[in-house]
């Protein structure tokens, strides 16, 4: 399959969002390698999916009005890094891409009257009537002004499931194999092409994954896709990764020039998915 087209198949029917796309750039490229991006290296990386340049300026002042970007300049050329709010908010995802997902230790009960329903799913709640919800114990903070109560097993962990709408996920988890699969197939990628995938695949699969409860494996369905998305993700997140930092190495500026194609924390992370 010829590289654009193998890019177009992964883009086909995609909702990719020019604001959540540089994001992206900047959480799994730019943030490891000092934080900071010159903006044509990002008009032209955002280029090869579509995204037009006025289409990025306008993202980006968005961003910057959002305080998820701050804007410097040296000379003529514009530069920008994550805010600390932005940087927050992919650390986050960061612990759930690049790194080996904790055991639940049981499970949060949640007193929290005040929680409506799109901060519930936030912190992937299900809701099991009312104002009381349920997740996974992972050491979670108690959101403000919640009752917490713990259990080992509240009850058997097929009825669990029922709290979320998993059919969704499924669905999502589903999409996702389909689009990357026939990556596994393809050789001969170029350097740009793996890194182009590369930052599509974190786009697609942070958003399923910031959404999913991580249920344990005997409260989910047998046909539960989550498990092989996982190791999809980690199988081409590694093979895509040599030629990818080859071309951060080449084409990548940041205000004191060439990014690196590697560093402690991309090395960290790429360690942290093959345990």
């Amino acid at each position: 399959m010829a590289q654009e087209a193998l890019i177009h198949r992964v883009l086909q029917g995609a909702e990719l969002r020019s604001a959540s796309f540089i994001v992206t750039v900047y959480g799994d490229v730019v943030v490891p390698r000092g934080g900071v991006l010159w903006t044509g290296t990002l008009i032209e990386i955002c280029d090869r999916v579509g995204i037009s340049e006025s289409l990025v300026r306008t993202a980006v002042s968005r961003l910057v009005a959002a305080s998820q970007l701050q804007g410097e300049r040296a000379g003529r050329r514009s530069y920008y890094r994550l805010d600390a709010s932005a940087r927050q908010e992919f650390e986050r995802a960061a612990t759930l891409l690049y790194a080996p997902d904790p055991a639940a230790r049981g499970w949060q009960i949640l007193h929290a009257p005040g929680l409506d329903d799109d901060q519930a799913r936030h912190l992937r709640l299900g809701r099991m009537g009312g104002g009381v919800f349920i997740r996974p114990d992972r050491g979670q903070p108690v959101p403000p002004g919640a009752l917490l109560f713990s259990a080992s097993d509240p009850q058997p962990l097929a009825e669990v499931a029922r709290f979320w709408d998993l059919s969704a996920l499924q669905a999502r988890y589903l999409d996702m194999l389909a689009r990357f699969g026939p990556v596994e197939q393809a050789a001969g990628l170029s350097d740009e092409t793996s890194l182009v995938i590369r930052l599509l695949l974190v786009e697609t699969y942070r958003h399923v994954l910031l959404r999913d409860p991580r249920l344990p494996k005997g409260a989910l369905p047998p046909e539960w896709q989550g498990g092989a998305a996982r190791a999809l993700f980690d199988r081409l997140y590694a093979r895509l990764t040599p030629a990818a930092e080859r071309h951060i190495a080449a084409r990548f500026e940041g205000a004191d020039g060439p990014l690196p194609a590697q560093s402690q924390m991309t090395r960290a992370r790429l360690a942290g998915m093959t345990q």
